[in-house]
């Protein structure tokens, strides 16, 4: 799935009319599919079937009032070549599958697509990464695995 280009033109043309906060994404995202809310680091985070979705950064390399969404590297490629002032990534986060987003700047128009694309993607199979590696290579010790 990807943003149409009229999304993109939506979140640089002014900024929110009304602050943005985890509260307005708690709303888009239960609009979007189920989700859980969690924790990350003691910020509030939101899930799909375990995976992160969605979460308020709290590394010191983010900016104050930025959300860290989870998706696909290719498409975070687009957003922040598309909307600079909204998207950006920080060196903690290149690689990870996500976007940092200020949250000050982004329309809700444009937040809800995003939050779309993030849902569809930590709904989809599991992605290679750090974690899936780690599991692959041997289980941790003191668990048994079935015969």
């Amino acid at each position: 799935m990807t943003i149409a280009t009229d999304s993109r033109a939506r979140c640089t043309s002014s900024m929110p009319r009304h602050p943005t906060d985890f509260d307005t994404v708690r709303k888009l995202a239960r609009e979007i599919g189920v989700v859980e809310e969690s924790t990350v680091h003691g910020a509030p985070s939101l899930k799909v079937r375990g995976k992160l979705l969605a979460c308020i950064s709290v590394h010191k390399s983010a900016e104050p009032g930025s959300l860290v969404v989870r998706i696909d590297t290719d498409e975070r490629a687009k957003l922040i070549a598309s909307a600079p002032d909204v998207y950006y990534l920080t060196d903690h986060y290149v690689n990870y599958p996500t976007v940092l987003v200020r949250l000050s700047r982004i329309r809700i128009d444009a937040l809800k697509d995003l939050l779309g694309i993030a849902w569809s993607f930590a709904h989809s199979k599991p992605h290679s990464g750090k974690r899936n590696a780690r599991k692959q290579i041997a289980p941790r010790r003191g668990r048994t695995t079935p015969v």
